[in-house]
C-alpha cells in the first residue's frame, strides 16, 4: 500500500470539495424542478425559489398523465428509442467489423467514414433526401438517417482491431465463417463497448426534437421532446396536452407546475437507463480508445 504524502492528502481533499461542489450545482436544477412540480398555486405566486414545497399538489402529474397526446409520445419515443438503438448498434458493429477485415475498398470506405465528421451535408440536403425515399411523415425518418454515427464507428473500430487475432484465427481453424465468428466471438467479447456505445445512442434518440419538428406532419406521431417543447418553450400546455383535459379539472394546475412535471417525466425513464449500464460506461469508452 503506497503511503500519502501531506501534499497528496490536501489534492485529494481539493478534489473531494471541488466534485461536491460540482455535484449540488447540477443537482440543484432537478431539486427545483422536482419542487415546483408538486407545488400549490399559493407557493408558486408568493415564492420565487422554491426548494421545498409547503403543500404537496399532484394535480400537475394528474393532468399530464391524463392526457393522451402526452403518454403517446412517450411512447412514441420509448419506440424510436428501443428500434433506434438497436438499428444502430446493429450497423455500426457490422460495419466497424468489416473494416477491420482486408476486404476490397476498404480503405475507401474509411476514407468516406471519416469525410463525413470533417463535413455535413447540412439540413437541406439532407430533408430532400428523406423526402425523395419516402420517410417524411414516417417515425423511421428520426432513425435511418443517423443509423450510423461515424465518429463511434471508427472508435468500435478500433475496439475491434484491439482483441487478439489468435481468436479469430483458432475460430476459422474450428470452421466458423466471419458472420460466426463475429457473433460468437467478437460481440460477446465487446459487450462493455457496445453497452457504452448504446447509451450515447439512446440519449441522443431520446434527446431528438428537431427532427421530429422537421420529418414529422402527423402531431399524433411526435416524440415526448417536441410535446415538451410545445409545453415549455412555446408556453402552450393547454394546446400540447389537449383541451379535453384542462377542463376536466375545475382547478387547473399553474402552468409553470405543468411545465416542471413534464420536464421530470420526459427526462426519467432515461435517468432511471443510466445507472444499469453505468459500469459498462468508462471501461467501454476506454477500452477502444487504445489499441493494446
Amino acid at each position: 500500500m503506497i503511503k500519502q504524502t501531506l501534499s497528496d492528502r490536501i489534492t485529494d481533499f481539493i478534489n473531494m470539495v471541488l466534485l461536491v461542489i460540482i455535484a449540488v450545482t447540477m443537482l440543484f436544477p432537478f431539486l427545483h424542478i422536482f419542487a415546483v412540480s408538486f407545488s400549490s398555486l399559493r407557493d408558486v405566486l408568493e415564492r420565487d425559489l422554491i426548494m421545498w414545497p409547503r403543500e404537496w399538489v399532484s394535480d400537475a402529474y394528474r393532468t399530464i398523465l391524463a392526457s393522451k397526446s402526452f403518454t403517446r409520445s412517450l411512447g412514441v419515443t420509448a419506440y424510436v428509442t428501443i428500434v433506434g438503438t438497436l438499428v444502430n448498434l446493429f450497423f455500426t458493429a457490422t460495419l466497424a467489423y468489416g473494416l477491420t477485415r482486408n476486404v476490397l475498398g476498404q480503405r475507401v470506405i474509411m476514407l468516406m467514414v471519416v469525410f463525413t465528421i470533417l463535413f455535413s451535408a447540412g439540413m437541406i440536403p439532407t430533408y430532400l433526401i428523406v423526402k425523395e425515399t419516402g420517410l417524411i411523415n414516417s417515425l423511421w425518418a428520426l432513425i435511418i438517417p443517423t443509423a450510423i454515427s461515424s465518429f463511434n464507428l471508427i472508435v468500435i473500430r478500433q475496439f475491434f482491431l484491439s482483441i487478439p487475432n489468435e481468436l479469430n484465427e483458432a475460430a476459422l481453424i474450428d470452421g466458423a465463417n466471419e458472420m460466426r465468428t463475429f457473433w460468437s466471438i467478437i460481440l460477446p467479447l465487446s459487450k462493455p463497448s457496445l453497452a457504452a456505445f448504446g447509451l450515447f445512442y439512446a440519449v441522443n434518440h431520446w434527446n431528438t426534437y428537431f427532427a421530429g419538428i422537421l420529418y414529422l406532419n402527423d402531431s399524433s406521431k411526435w416524440p415526448i421532446q417536441v410535446i415538451l417543447r410545445q409545453i415549455v418553450i412555446v408556453n402552450e400546455p393547454t394546446a400540447a396536452l389537449g383541451q379535453e383535459v384542462m377542463l376536466m379539472m375545475e382547478n387547473p394546475p399553474p402552468p409553470i407546475t405543468i411545465q416542471m412535471a413534464a420536464i421530470l417525466l420526459a427526462t426519467l425513464p432515461i435517468l432511471i437507463v443510466y445507472p444499469f449500464l453505468q459500469k459498462h460506461f468508462a471501461k467501454g469508452v476506454m477500452l477502444g480508445s487504445v489499441k493494446g
